[in-house]
């Protein structure tokens, strides 16, 4: 058996209790050995890993790679190459793209491109509704079949609660997992976060109660037809509560925040930066001291919510700018950026965006032993991260100006390395 090994770096896996520096052998895309050498082979390639960690690899519960239908925007091979250079080994795409994914066609294609680009694997989201249009079911029997870990309605809204409730009861009768966003169109006619900064600046807020009236009624319903739930995007400090009291009272729910409500507030607004512009908004300093906190107690996931765009998009009035950021450069250092004010733990970290992920998809073998499959990102967290080329074809990247640490030296996606 001819091995890959990485020597002397600092493992980092808290679902594998582990936080030591070790050799790992990997031969035939699995870890063969950690932390002694094998009886027989012989090395084939070595890497040196001292004075870097080695992490599981990333996994994105939600991002928009702009393929197909927005070509000026991204495709599949740069938005994965740019999640590779931040760590990620698995992206869940979301389903609004053109067309729309809610048949087994557009998942296929979703899948091929992703293997032609070689980078990290692409796990299509169907979507829930036809056209995501909130009205008619989409075949999600055969969207699952064609290998979506889970049906979504991206931020589309559902026509109303009968529709939902049919939703969530043919998704529970066939083991399907949902990811739902809670967000109240009715409410949500805004561009920023209601508060002290919007009124100022004469931008028309939007209040938590738009994400929280939602998501108590996708709660209520989910305790009602024992879905398997997850709420994609929360952005507010009495979601975390709520999510907390649906988990007491027994609903099987996860959720997850996204990186730049961890990182950023409303008050990053000023000046009518549109880069700023994002669904959902950021908002208050206490919304993120409780997301932050809910983080590094275990109960969230963090996505990336990625959504690249063209120049243009982003050049309009802020109120009309399209919303989104492109942070697939980016995820790694802003994390870290986290990490090294002390606000967000190494250990927290990994495990919101790993652990957590893979067990929202039922994702196995995912972690630092030996026997899985090798999905693992090298990073030298004191590296200056280069921002100065782009991988993404996003232009809205919020930080390009930034000095920032954190590089993947080398990123392997089921054995292969990829970077």
């Amino acid at each position: 058996m001819r091995y890959c090994l990485i020597e002397g770096a600092r493992l980092l896996d808290p679902a594998n209790n582990l936080d030591t520096v070790a050799d790992v052998y990997i031969a035939d895309g699995k870890i063969q050995a950690i932390g002694h050498k094998p009886a027989a082979g012989e090395i084939e390639t070595s890497i040196n890993g001292t004075g870097k960690l080695l992490i599981p690899g990333l996994i994105d519960l939600g991002a928009h790679l702009a393929e197909p239908g927005f070509s000026q925007k991204g495709s599949i091979a740069t938005e994965t190459k740019a999640a590779a250079r931040s760590g990620f080994t698995h992206i869940c795409a979301l389903p609004d793209t053109k067309p729309v994914t809610d048949s087994s066609a557009v998942v296929q294609l979703i899948q091929e491109k992703a293997a032609q680009a070689g980078y990290a694997e692409v796990l299509p989201l169907g979507a829930a509704t036809q056209g995501l249009q909130g009205e008619q079911l989409a075949n999600m029997f055969s969207l699952t079949e064609a290998g979506c870990p889970a049906l979504s309605n991206a931020r589309q809204p559902i026509k109303d609660s009968y529709v939902l409730q049919r939703v969530m009861e043919y998704a529970a009768t066939y083991g399907i997992r949902l990811f739902l966003s809670a967000n109240d169109t009715t409410l949500a006619d805004g561009c920023m976060h209601a508060g002290p900064t919007a009124t100022r600046m004469g931008l028309d807020g939007i209040a938590e109660t738009a994400e929280t009236i939602a998501l108590s009624q996708i709660l209520l319903m989910a305790e009602q037809t024992g879905v398997q739930l997850h709420i994609s995007q929360i952005s507010c400090a009495r979601s975390v509560t709520m999510l907390q009291q649906a988990r007491d009272n027994g609903i099987n729910v996860t959720a997850d925040v996204p990186l730049a409500n961890l990182v950023y507030t409303d008050e990053a607004v000023n000046g009518y930066n549109s880069q700023f512009n994002v669904l959902p908004v950021l908002r208050s300093e206490t919304d993120r001291q409780a997301l932050l906190a809910a983080v590094n107690n275990g109960e969230l996931a963090i996505s990336s919510n990625h959504r690249p765009h063209e120049i243009a998009a982003k050049k309009a009035p802020f109120s009309d700018a399209e919303p989104g950021m492109s942070l697939f450069d980016c995820f790694l250092p802003l994390a870290l950026k986290l990490i090294a004010a002390g606000e967000l733990e190494w250990n927290a970290f990994i495990k919101a965006t790993s652990q957590i992920p893979a067990a929202v998809i039922d994702l196995a073998g995912i972690g630092l032993a030996e026997g899985n499959y090798f999905n693992a990102a090298l990073v030298d967290a004191g590296a200056t991260a280069d921002l100065s080329q782009l991988y993404s074809k996003g232009e809205n990247i919020p930080c390009a100006d930034d000095a920032l640490s954190g590089v993947v030296d080398a990123l392997f996606v089921n054995g292969a390395q990829v970077l």
